[in-house]
C-alpha cells in the first residue's frame, strides 16, 4: 500500500514538474479564487440554515406548546376520540407539520399522525412506543427540541410534555417539515455555489487553452526553434498564422533561421572545397601521410600510406592507428606517440624495416600538429617515406665500391708484381721467364681493360644519355658476332650454331648495343660450356592471335649446352658483380656483363628471360619489336631520345 501511494505521489510530482511557471502559477490562483468563493458560499448556506433551524427550532416549539395545551384536558379526560379529531383536523390544516405522535406516561404510543391511515393502519396492530431522547427530563413542562436529515431535508423534532393539574400523562412529538423556501433558497445556493465554482474552473480551462493558442503554443514553439537553431540545425521554421508582435516575432526568427542557414550551406561548401583541396593535396604526396588526434584516432590516411600499411579496403579512419599499424611499426612508436601527445617532446624519426605486405624499408618522421596560437596540440602527423630503393642503392653502392676496388686490385698488384720483378731481376731471369712475365702483364692489362669498360659501359646506361635506334637487320649482327667468337669457340672445340629465319624484317633498336648483347651473351655460353659442347643462336618472327592484335615481335635465343645455372643463382644472375664463377670457382669475369645485358635491354623495351638446368644447359632469350617508321618517335619519347631521331 505504501509503495502505491509512493507511485501515486511521484507520478503527481512529475506531472507537476512539467508544468511552466505561468501554468503553476495560474493554477495556484484558480484553486485560490474557487476556494474563496467556495468558502464564501458555504458560509451564506450555513447562515441560511442555522436561521432556518432557529426559525424551526422555535415555531415547533410554540406549535407544540399551543397543542399541547388543547389536547391535554382531553387526554386527561380520556377523550381519545376528540383528541384524533382535533389532531387530525390540526395536521390537515397546518403543512408543516409532518407527524404528531401521542405516547403515555411509559412512552407507549396510543395514537398517531399519519399511522392511523389505511396503507400503514397495519402497522398500529403492533406495539410501538416513542424513542425519547437520552437527556429528556420527562416531567418537566418545557419541550425540548431536536433536529436530524431526512431526504426530504432537516425535519425539527419537538418532544413536549403532557401535563394537567400537575400530573404527567405523557408525550407529544410532533415533528415540522423544513421551511420549503427556506429549502429552496438553500439548494438554490448551493447550486449556485457549485455552478461558480464550475464556471470558474471552465473559464480558467478555456483561458488556459486560448493561451495555449495564441500564447504558450508559439513560445514554445520559438523555445524548440531556439534549441533546434542552437543544436546546429539551420533548417527550422515555425508555421503559424499570427498578427501583432508574436507574428513579427515569428517572422523575424524565420528569416534568422534562413540566413544562418544559407550561412551554413556557404561555409559547408567552403569547408568542403578547402576539405577536398587539402585531400587531394595529400593523395597526390608520393609519401605516406597519417594524421591523428590525441587520442590515437585516425582522421586522415592518403593512398600511398594505405599501400604501405596494407590498409586498401580496409576503414581505418575514426579507428586507433595503433590497431592497425605492422607489429614491427607498432613497438616502435607507440611510446613515442604517447610522448608526443601529452607534450613531451615534439618530432621524431625511425627507420623500420617491414617484412608484410612486401619486403621493405620505411622511414617515419612524427610530427606534432598544433593550434594557431601555438599553445595546445592537436594531433600528430605520421610521415611514411619508403626508403627501399635508396637502401638498395646504398648496398649496391658500398657493394660496387668494395667490388670494384676488389677487381681493380687483383691486376693492378699482379701487374706490379711481375713488373718489380722484372725491373729488379730481368737481368737474371731467361728469356723465356721474361716473355712469360710479360704475357701475364698484358693478361692483366687486359683484364683490368674490360673492367674499365663495362664499367663505363653500365655507367653510360643507367645515365640516362640518348641513343639512336633505327632499323636493325639481325642477321647481319648476329653474322657480324660469330664471326668474333668464332676462333674462340674453335680452340675450346665448341660448336657454333646459327639458326635466323630468312627474310627475318628488321628490328627497332641500337645496333652497338645489341652487338653488346650478343658478345656477352654468346661470350658467356662460350665460358661456360665444356669442350665438345654447342652454342646455338637463333632468331625467328612471333606471331601472335590475331584476336590479340599485339605488335609483331622478333625472338632471339642464346643457348648453350654448360654447366647451367642453379635455381637460387637464377634471380641474382643480372644483378651487378654477380658471377657464377664465384660459386664453381672456375673462370674469372667483371659480373657486370648480365646486367649490361638488362639495361640494354630496358633500353629496347625488352626484358631478358632466362631456362636453365645444372649440368644441362642454358637459354637466354628476348623479344624485339620490327621495325615501324611511325612507331620510332613514340618510342624515343617513351626513353627520352627525342633529340636523336633516326633517319631511314
Amino acid at each position: 500500500m505504501l509503495a502505491f501511494f509512493t507511485t501515486i505521489r511521484n507520478v503527481i510530482s512529475h506531472w507537476w514538474y512539467e508544468f511552466t511557471l505561468q501554468t503553476k502559477l495560474l493554477a495556484v490562483a484558480t484553486l485560490v479564487v474557487s476556494l474563496f468563493m467556495s468558502g464564501l458560499t458555504f458560509w451564506a448556506v450555513n447562515t441560511i440554515q442555522q436561521d432556518a433551524r432557529l426559525n424551526d427550532t422555535r415555531f415547533g416549539r410554540d406549535l407544540g406548546l399551543l397543542l399541547a395545551s388543547n389536547v391535554a384536558p382531553l387526554i386527561a379526560e380520556n377523550n381519545l376520540t376528540e383528541v384524533a379529531q382535533f389532531s387530525q383536523r390540526f395536521y390537515s390544516s397546518t403543512s408543516s407539520v409532518r407527524y404528531m405522535l401521542y405516547s403515555d406516561e411509559t412512552g407507549k404510543i396510543f395514537f398517531g399522525i399519519p399511522f392511523w391511515e389505511p396503507e400503514v393502519e397495519n402497522s398500529l396492530t403492533i406495539k410501538r412506543k416513542i424513542q425519547l431522547p437520552e437527556d429528556y427530563p420527562g416531567d418537566d413542562d418545557q419541550p425540548m427540541v431536536r433536529q436530524h436529515n431526512t431526504p426530504d431535508g432537516l425535519v425539527t423534532d419537538v418532544f413536549i410534555p403532557l401535563i394537567e393539574d400537575q400530573k404527567y400523562l405523557g408525550v407529544l412529538a410532533i415533528g415540522i417539515n423544513p421551511n420549503p423556501t427556506v429549502v429552496i433558497s438553500s439548494n438554490f445556493t448551493r447550486d449556485v455555489t457549485i455552478a461558480v465554482f464550475i464556471t470558474i474552473w471552465v473559464m480558467v480551462i478555456l483561458a488556459g487553452v486560448i493561451n495555449a493558442l495564441t500564447i504558450t503554443k508559439p513560445i514554445k514553439e520559438l523555445l524548440v526553434g531556439v534549441k533546434q537553431i542552437a543544436a546546429g540545425n539551420f533548417k527550422q521554421r515555425i508555421d503559424l498564422p499570427l498578427g501583432g508582435e508574436l507574428g513579427e516575432l515569428i517572422f523575424s526568427f524565420n528569416e534568422m533561421a534562413e540566413r544562418l542557414e544559407r550561412y551554413e550551406e556557404q561555409n559547408i561548401e567552403e569547408l568542403t572545397a578547402e576539405k577536398a583541396k587539402l585531400e587531394t593535396l595529400v593523395s597526390t604526396i608520393a609519401d605516406g601521410a597519417v594524421l591523428i588526434d590525441n587520442n590515437m584516432q585516425v582522421i586522415l590516411v592518403n593512398p600511398t600510406a594505405r599501400r604501405i600499411f596494407a590498409w586498401e579496403g580496409v576503414d581505418v579512419v575514426g579507428k586507433n592507428v595503433l590497431h592497425n599499424l605492422p607489429q614491427s611499426v607498432q613497438m616502435e612508436i607507440t611510446r613515442t606517440l604517447y610522448e608526443m601527445a601529452a607534450g613531451e617532446c615534439e618530432s621524431a624519426e625511425f627507420r623500420i624495416p617491414l617484412n608484410q605486405p612486401t619486403k621493405r624499408t620505411i622511414r617515419i618522421l612524427l610530427t606534432t600538429v598544433l593550434n594557431l596560437q601555438r599553445e595546445s596540440i592537436k594531433g600528430i602527423a605520421i610521415t611514411v617515406q619508403d626508403i627501399t630503393r635508396e637502401v638498395e642503392l646504398n648496398e649496391a653502392k658500398s657493394q660496387f665500391i668494395s667490388n670494384i676496388s676488389h677487381e681493380l686490385r687483383t691486376p693492378l698488384f699482379n701487374i706490379k708484381t711481375y713488373i718489380e720483378t722484372l725491373h729488379d731481376y730481368g737481368e737474371d731471369l731467361g728469356a723465356e721467364d721474361r716473355r712469360e712475365f710479360l704475357a701475364t702483364v698484358n693478361h692483366e692489362t687486359d683484364r683490368l681493360t674490360r673492367l674499365v669498360n663495362d664499367v663505363l659501359d653500365l655507367s653510360k646506361l643507367e645515365s640516362g644519355r640518348t641513343y639512336n635506334f633505327d632499323g636493325v637487320d639481325l642477321a647481319q649482327a648476329l653474322e657480324q658476332t660469330l664471326r668474333t667468337y668464332q676462333l674462340n669457340a674453335k680452340d675450346k672445340g665448341i660448336e657454333l650454331v646459327q639458326e635466323v629465319a630468312p627474310n627475318l624484317p628488321l628490328v627497332m633498336g641500337n645496333y652497338d648495343l645489341l652487338l653488346q648483347v650478343f658478345g656477352n651473351l654468346i661470350g658467356n655460353a662460350l665460358k661456360f660450356t665444356p669442350a665438345g659442347g654447342q652454342v646455338a643462336i637463333r632468331a625467328y618472327q612471333l606471331k601472335p592471335p590475331i584476336s590479340e592484335q599485339k605488335h609483331p615481335l622478333v625472338r632471339i635465343e642464346i643457348s648453350d649446352t654448360g654447366i647451367g645455372i642453379a635455381p637460387e643463382d637464377q634471380q641474382a644472375i643480372f644483378d651487378r658483380f654477380f658471377r657464377v664463377e664465384n660459386r664453381v670457382h672456375t673462370l674469372e669475369g667483371t659480373g657486370l656483363g648480365l646486367s649490361i645485358v638488362r639495361n640494354i635491354m630496358e633500353r629496347h623495351h625488352s626484358q631478358v628471360h632466362l631456362v636453365s638446368e645444372v649440368g644441362v644447359g642454358t637459354t637466354f632469350w628476348f623479344d624485339l619489336a620490327i621495325f615501324d617508321e611511325e612507331a620510332v618517335p613514340a618510342l624515343l619519347q617513351t626513353t627520352g631520345d627525342t633529340s636523336e631521331i633516326a633517319k631511314v
